[in-house]
């Protein structure tokens, strides 16, 4: 297993990898996708397995840290596969270009979104949505 600098929560059967610099609103983003219906992986650091299936380190399964209450226990997944990247550093263009970024060998879409805006979780499931069907419809 491979850890990775982020936060990760599964929409459905995907995971998404939440990066960025310290700040960005990485656990902010996971928190609002949660209360959407999204399910934490892991907070500040992932493992990854070769396949890209993402998961908690142990002594941080089901734990979040929310700026101004601290660190809370929330119900968590393991082994689920990623599918999108957010880049919270990037900043977001008004029509990007696809972009993807090379992780442990496989290339994994990518979306820049700025975390703190009020519409980020409602880009990110959307962006996943477009991702998820351009592989079905390859498959």
């Amino acid at each position: 297993m491979t850890p990775v600098h982020a936060t990760a929560v599964a929409i459905g059967a995907h995971a998404v990898l939440l990066t960025g610099a310290s700040g960005r609103g990485k656990s902010d983003l996971a928190l609002r996708l949660i209360d959407r219906g999204a399910v934490l992986i892991a907070d500040d650091q992932v493992l990854l397995d070769t396949q890209l299936h993402a998961s908690p380190p142990p002594t941080l399964a089901g734990l979040i840290e929310v700026r101004g209450v601290g660190i809370i226990r929330l119900p968590w997944a393991a082994g689920i596969a990623v599918a999108l990247i957010a880049d919270l550093d990037a900043v977001p263009e008004r029509l990007p270009e696809p972009m993807t970024r090379v992780l442990l060998g496989r290339t994994v879409p990518v979306v820049a979104l700025t975390a703190l805006e009020p519409s980020a979780p409602l880009k990110l499931e959307r962006a996943l949505r477009l991702v998820v069907a351009a592989v079905e419809a390859r498959s």
